[in-house]
């Protein structure tokens, strides 16, 4: 189990994506765990080397006793970057999260390279947070769970049921009332907003526009105003929002981190991961002055603009491409996208359903053709499916 003691607690986290990729730092609200981002960790990790760790008092970290504060809960990220060997990071929080990435953004400008601050606030309501100190102490969590609950997701959320709010209840009930009871000293404490000009490092603030937690106006909105050059993004979500807006979510924290460019480096890039040096290589011998400016259109736009896009991962883009030159009748493409794709991140089922759909919504003509071809290129490549 990857747990680190430091200084006077023990923290719990969890790496993924390549040790050479920069680093992302994932920290959760109060109430929750590093569980809460599952739903990113497959987009991010495949441009960052993602930590993510479980705040003093929640999770599989340590609950030390007393009242904790938001100074104390950031200098924990500090000592675990220190002995991860992690000198600089991008940071991305949510509530109490958030209120940690401002205090890093603030006072450990020579560590962060940027901030997300979603859902969060620089001065929350103390009474709230001493009330639901109090309660936790004397009842535990079952005494706040359903108000926090109606908290974090809207109505409808609520409503549907889902595994995501039920995971949710459970990482709450589950919390220790000890480390929980501390945060909420920490967050009752907490008045940063004279500190906000100070930060200087890019900031993106993420609203929902269905929080009532911390509602973007006196919450979100001031953060907006007092940090310099702030970009804001809303979404329809209630205080989680990264459970109820979860690609969504993803998507923003990825336009603002890495920004989707043109450039031909940075297609050519994608189009080599996608397509397989072979391929490229052999295209590229093959250009021809005629072609050259061809080449650079497929590289900067293609490739640079749009398979660089965060919203959808490549596999899905793969499906996507796989399924419209099926029903266009782009053969070659389609071939080459089933010859490059299997060995990567596609599998024979996954070929079998777009197929299939292909058959109900472009034509039982073009679902067989792409069966054929495929087959084709199996017999070709070696490679079988699976025998059921």
């Amino acid at each position: 189990m990857p747990l680190l003691t430091l200084r006077d607690a023990t923290i719990f986290y969890r790496l993924s994506g390549r040790d050479d990729r920069p680093v992302l730092v994932l920290s959760h609200s109060l109430g929750q765990d590093h569980g809460m981002w599952d739903a990113q960790v497959p987009d991010l990790s495949a441009r960052f080397r993602v930590l993510r760790y479980d705040t003093r008092g929640h999770g599989a970290s340590s609950a030390t006793p007393g009242d904790y504060r938001v100074e104390q809960l950031a200098r924990d990220v500090i000592a675990l970057a220190d002995a991860l060997g992690i000198a600089r990071f991008a940071f991305c929080g949510l509530s109490l999260g958030g209120m940690i990435g401002q205090w890093l953004a603030a006072h450990a400008p020579d560590r962060i390279t940027a901030a997300v601050l979603a859902n969060t606030s620089a001065r929350p309501e103390a009474e709230r947070m001493e009330a639901r100190r109090r309660a936790v102490l004397a009842g535990g969590m079952r005494a706040v769970a359903d108000d926090v609950m109606a908290r974090f997701f809207s109505p409808k959320m609520l409503a549907a049921d889902s595994g995501t709010v039920a995971d949710a209840r459970r990482t709450l009930l589950a919390t220790d009332p000890a480390g929980y009871a501390g945060c909420c000293a920490a967050i009752r404490d907490m008045d940063q907003g004279a500190a906000l000009g100070s930060i200087r490092c890019p900031v993106l603030v993420i609203g929902g526009d269905l929080d009532v937690a911390l509602p973007w106006s006196g919450h979100g909105a001031l953060l907006a105003r007092d940090i310099a050059g702030a970009a804001v993004v809303h979404l329809a979500a209630a205080h989680l929002s990264n459970l109820e807006c979860p690609r969504a979510f993803t998507a923003a924290v990825l336009r603002f981190l890495e920004p989707a460019g043109a450039a031909p480096e940075s297609g050519m890039r994608v189009r080599r991961a996608v397509l397989g040096d072979a391929h490229v290589d052999r295209a590229l011998a093959e250009t021809t002055d005629f072609t050259r400016d061809f080449q650079d259109l497929i590289a900067r736009y293609a490739w640079g603009a749009i398979w660089t896009r965060p919203g959808l991962d490549v596999r899905t883009r793969r499906l996507l491409v796989l399924a419209m030159t099926a029903a266009m009748g782009r053969w070659e493409e389609f071939r080459l996208h089933v010859r490059t794709g299997l060995p990567r991140e596609l599998e024979w089922c996954d070929l079998e359903e777009v197929l299939l759909q292909t058959a109900i919504y472009a034509g039982v003509p073009a679902a067989n053709t792409g069966f054929h071809l495929a087959s084709a290129e199996r017999e070709q490549g070696g490679a079988k499916p699976p025998v059921t």
